[in-house]
């Protein structure tokens, strides 16, 4: 079982950034391909970007490739979304999920799931 909590979000200006954390509990952490999603009002949850267990690969949609950076820290249980230009669209509540399997964009195919945490652009 793991356990995710994410945090970071909040509101920020158009072209700004921010850095999202989830931290997971349990050793097992770097056993799990990381994945973020987001899902904003009134539309389904989409992915955003996902990382292999050890750090070496990544997946982004095609949308925030170039401005979002995935990344992980195992020592920390710990995976991170860098998000830089953010624009008004990428308004959303942001999810990450543990799956077994890399690459996966399938939010069906993560076996865990955090809370979420708010992210608002203003334009």
């Amino acid at each position: 079982q793991v356990q995710l909590v994410e945090s970071g979000g909040g509101l920020v200006q158009a072209g700004g950034s921010l850095r999202l954390s989830c931290a997971a509990s349990g050793r097992t952490f770097s056993s799990y391909a990381m994945g973020w999603f987001r899902q904003a009002p009134g539309k389904e949850r989409e992915f955003v970007a996902t990382i292999d267990r050890t750090g070496s690969r990544t997946a982004y949609a095609g949308s925030v490739k170039g401005r979002f950076t995935i990344s992980r820290d195992n020592a920390k249980n710990t995976v991170y979304l860098q998000m830089n230009s953010l624009k008004p669209e990428n308004t959303a509540v942001y999810y990450c999920a543990a799956g077994s399997a890399f690459p996966v964009v399938v939010r069906g195919e993560y076996d865990y799931w955090g809370h979420g945490t708010q992210v608002t652009v203003s334009s």
